[in-house]
């Protein structure tokens, strides 16, 4: 790749919140003024899943998946840290952090603004957030931090596995749902399009194109062919993402504030707390890295249907998982600069 094209790349991702906050507000006005487009795109969905998501989700973490060596898979083994860190704070830690800072929040330090009635629900949509740690869009973050490709693969591939054991005793745990009914279709079609069709994908290319034109062309020139492909589909997905909660969005100004304020205390506390666990263990950058952003990013396309499947879409339980997205990207786009520039 020419210095022209790596600088133009290096000069897109250093004003990418700006990109990011950009696509945001594009896809809130197409809600807002042509809602027939999110009407359109609604009719594509199975079992809770946007299929037109799906896709814009494979275009980001496809480039991704080309970088993962499935023989290098096998070694992960031999380092083990880092998932015990992945998995103690995503599911001994992270749920209960989320439920008492949004407790103290939602029905203490906000409770002039926010009843009782809906801190209630706004704090059941925080749990189901705290609850799902990410699948996909980790694979965004772990790009931009030059995270181990393999590894990250596997932190992810066993969260999978977890989430379908842990999610709903945890939620119930937590909120005292005795009836809570978390759509196992959604589950698994969501770990299938996020996570197994694209790995193979990935697998596959690799090994047609390097029997093909060999390892060294793969890897100097045909996966550079892809660099910028990640960030554009990460934007194109949140104009899709605000375009369809638009209207939740504009019709509550006040309050989104107010949920965003936990849920981005929370997601910084669980960054550090991952990632400084790693440097503590002496663990390698891109093992940290990686770790600490499946912590702190959440599984947002199991949350939101999870609410709206339980509350209903107009309810202040899908808000607050809406405000999870909104939230979100910037504030991982900040931890990002956050890890590269403090690496070892």
């Amino acid at each position: 790749m020419s210095d022209k094209t790596s600088s133009g790349i290096s000069s897109f991702q250093r004003h990418l919140t700006l990109w990011v906050l950009l696509c945001m507000v594009i896809g809130v006005l197409l809600g807002h003024f042509v809602p027939g487009i999110a009407d359109f795109l609604n009719q594509f969905e199975y079992a809770r899943v946007s299929i037109p998501m799906a896709i814009l989700i494979w275009v980001m973490i496809y480039p991704m998946m080309l970088k993962v060596d499935f023989k290098s898979i096998r070694n992960v083994g031999k380092n083990p840290k880092g998932l015990f860190v992945t998995w103690i704070t995503n599911w001994l830690i992270k749920p209960f952090t989320m439920y008492g800072i949004a407790s103290l929040f939602f029905f203490t330090i906000f409770k002039l603004w926010i009843t009782p009635e809906l801190a209630t629900e706004y704090l059941a949509g925080a749990v189901l957030l705290g609850a799902a740690p990410c699948t996909a869009m980790v694979f965004v973050w772990s790009t931009l931090t030059k995270g181990d490709p393999a590894y990250t693969v596997v932190q992810v591939a066993t969260n999978d596995l977890i989430i379908l054991i842990a999610f709903v005793p945890i939620v119930r745990f937590l909120l005292g749902v005795s009836n809570v009914a978390v759509p196992t279709d959604t589950l698994f079609l969501s770990v299938l399009l996020f996570v197994v069709i694209p790995l193979a994908g990935g697998i596959i290319t690799r090994m047609a194109v390097t029997k093909k034109k060999g390892a060294e062309y793969f890897e100097n020139t045909f996966v550079h062919k892809f660099d910028s492909v990640t960030t554009i589909g990460l934007l194109l997905t949140l104009i899709l993402i605000f375009m369809f909660q638009g209207e939740v969005i504009l019709q509550n100004p006040l309050h989104i504030v107010l949920i965003a304020v936990p849920l981005i205390l929370q997601t910084f506390l669980i960054f550090f707390i991952a990632f400084g666990a790693c440097k503590l263990l002496k663990l390698p950058y891109r093992i940290a890295a990686p770790a600490g952003m499946i912590g702190a990013s959440n599984f947002f396309e199991l949350a939101v249907a999870v609410a709206v499947a339980l509350f209903g879409t107009t309810s202040p339980a899908a808000l607050a998982t809406t405000v999870g997205v909104l939230t979100e990207v910037p504030v991982m786009l900040a931890l990002v600069r956050y890890a590269n520039k403090h690496q070892w």
